[in-house]
């Protein structure tokens, strides 16, 4: 009797893949494209990231973590800097994959001291973000030369993250360098973060988006109060009660985020629920409170204390 040829089940693969560039390159945007849902908060302002945070995606039998960075910071030597800087560090130290991430046609000192952080023997892509910026493609060329020059890319990626084939094309790229070995996550998991991280993120995320330029990046978000209520009736959705203080280092801040008669930070609030209870599936109830605590950014200890690592 002739014994069946049956073809083993592919095997998993999963790996860990580094996001990283200097403030403002679209690492972020990046990250929420590559999970398909928002679990890293975007805004103009540099230094908008300033945690570690990792995303999931699970495709067929590939498994990608993401690990978002905050932007390397070499203007400011505070305390919160220097944990940030940590942080990204601490990222590129110990993974599969670097992507290394650039906007086309552009390499400047801060992109070349987040380069020299990857060590030689991590596969890094170059991923130049922002192509639809460039006018001629032809452009790109000379670039990219002196690009690989300056570092054994394993692979250009000219794409803009906010195109959904880009990012797609990106996936089939990753997957290469992923080693065979079970998933780490859940397959429908998409990130570590709990939901009080994200509701801290999501506050931050609308003060800087509507104080723009006005308010020092130093301002940061504590969550008082995370509760949550189970439906009170079948086809009801859970309630969430949320209380938080934005912490800032002037009284003169306080009075910006507050606005005139309460009317910026009635509207940060409104924001931020819209957005969490889409998020979360959720209702949401959120009460927002301003503090001072001057100099709180160049306390090692208070910035320890406020979750940052150190």
């Amino acid at each position: 009797m002739n014994a069946m040829n049956i073809e083993a089940p592919d095997a998993q693969r999963c790996g860990t893949i580094a996001i990283v560039g200097k403030p403002n390159v679209g690492k972020s945007t990046l990250l929420n494209a590559l999970v398909g849902q928002k679990i890293s908060i975007t805004s103009r302002k540099a230094q908008t990231t300033r945690h570690r945070i990792t995303g999931m995606r699970t495709l067929g039998v590939t498994q990608f973590v993401f690990v978002d960075t905050p932007g390397f910071q070499t203007i400011h030597n505070n305390a919160l800097n220097r944990a940030l800087n940590k942080t990204v560090q601490g990222a590129v130290g110990d993974v599969d994959l670097v992507l290394f991430v650039v906007e086309a046609g552009s390499f400047t000192p801060a992109d070349a001291r987040v380069l020299a952080l990857i060590q030689k023997g991590t596969p890094t892509l170059l991923v130049a973000n922002k192509l639809d910026n460039i006018h001629r493609r032809g452009d790109i060329a000379p670039w990219l030369q002196t690009m690989q020059e300056r570092h054994a890319f394993a692979e250009f990626i000219p794409m803009s993250a906010k195109n959904a084939k880009d990012v797609e094309r990106l996936f089939g790229i990753c997957e290469r360098y992923l080693p065979e070995q079970p998933w780490m996550y859940a397959e429908d998991e998409l990130t570590d973060r709990s939901e009080k991280f994200l509701a801290a993120e999501i506050v931050r995320e609308k003060l800087f988006r509507l104080t723009g330029d006005e308010l020092p990046y130093t301002s940061t978000v504590i969550i008082d109060k995370f509760e949550e209520e189970p439906p009170a009736r079948k086809g009801q959705k859970r309630l969430l009660k949320i209380a938080a203080t934005i912490v800032v280092e002037r009284d003169g801040h306080k009075a910006m985020i507050i606005g005139d008669k309460g009317e910026r930070i009635k509207r940060m609030g409104t924001e931020a629920r819209v957005e969490l209870e889409k998020l979360m599936d959720a209702k949401v109830f959120i009460e927002l409170w301003v503090k001072v605590r001057s100099g709180w950014a160049d306390d090692e200890a208070r910035v320890r204390s406020f979750g940052y690592e150190s």
